[in-house]
């Protein structure tokens, strides 16, 4: 977090026009990268010298404890779950999506404090299911339990940040631009970089996505100018990065799948020229990236197809 940046905005908006403070553990839209435990108790300083309440996002925490133990001095000493309390206490709440770190189906807000706890309370059996369960199953929970006792092992926090140093590592030898230093969650490609010949009303991420999945069969995720809304005027709101995200969930993928899709993407770098913009066929008002449909803006997967089929390399 940007300190200047955030009390800045606190100054100016006014500490009474502003819900909370967020952190994400690890930042999705920047490439996975982590904040640091120095970073993170200045923001809590901060939110709290102005009465706001702090939350993070610990879909990834495990993962975000792991950068901080290996990268972040005074830390390399501390187990995983020791940094993870020391993070967590610094917060007023926190969530967490439970398919990450967890590896199960569902998730889970906790706070120490008991205001909000009430504040919540009433929410969950109208939003989600009664407060026992709130709308889980049994063995989805069952499973989040065993999750979070193996994402605090230190081998199994890094054994997904390891793979991902691996892939952009290897990303790189081959010449394709990616967010460094590698993060957290996945490898994420900068479609800027990629595909300098569109403009960010293109969706150079998500038009890289779709032809990623063409020439691999992998499935990558658009974070860019489509994952954004437009304003209220109906402009839109092109974002700071263009990134296509390949996520690395730990334990799933192996060594020769990895060397496959960094194969096929330098292939699709040397003919990325192949590679033109999208246009919205059905666009929803909100959480369009959820929902929406695109479609090429003249054709150019047609073209892409057929250089495929025509390199024998790639049959």
């Amino acid at each position: 977090m940007d300190l200047e940046a955030l009390e800045r905005v606190i100054a100016e908006k006014g500490a009474d026009k502003i819900s909370f403070v967020r952190m994400e553990a690890t930042t999705n839209l920047i490439g996975g990268q982590p904040f640091s435990m120095e970073n993170l108790k200045a923001v809590s300083e901060i939110a709290h010298k102005n009465h706001l309440l702090l939350v993070i996002d610990c879909s990834l925490i495990s993962e975000n404890a792991f950068f901080i133990k290996t990268r972040e001095a005074g830390f390399s000493e501390k187990s995983i779950p020791e940094i993870i309390q020391e993070m967590l206490q610094q917060a007023d709440l926190i969530y967490m999506s439970g398919r990450k770190s967890t590896m199960a189906r569902g998730g889970m807000i906790c706070t120490n404090d008991e205001k909000i706890y009430h504040e919540i309370l009433p929410l969950v059996p109208v939003f989600e299911g009664f407060i026992t369960y709130g709308g889980m199953s049994t063995k989805e929970i069952e499973a989040m339990a065993v999750g979070l006792r193996e994402m605090v092992d230190f081998n199994v926090a890094g054994s997904g940040a390891e793979m991902i140093n691996f892939f952009t590592n290897r990303l790189i030898s081959l010449g394709v631009p990616v967010v460094t230093p590698p993060g957290g969650l996945g490898c994420h490609v900068d479609a800027i970089k990629f595909l300098p010949h569109l403009s960010q009303t293109e969706y150079p991420a998500g038009a890289l996505a779709a032809a990623f999945y063409i020439v691999s069969g992998c499935r990558g995720m658009e974070r860019g100018t489509l994952s954004m809304d437009r304003d209220k005027n109906g402009k839109e709101e092109v974002s700071d990065m263009e990134l296509m995200r390949l996520a690395v969930p730990r334990r799933s993928f192996t060594m020769s799948q990895i060397e496959f899709a960094a194969d096929r993407l330098a292939w699709l770098y040397q003919h990325r020229n192949l590679v033109h913009g999208l246009k919205w066929i059905e666009e929803p008002p909100v959480l369009r990236f959820f929902l929406g449909k695109l479609t090429s803006i003249d054709g150019w997967e047609n073209s892409l197809t057929e250089a495929i089929k025509s390199d024998s390399r790639m049959n």
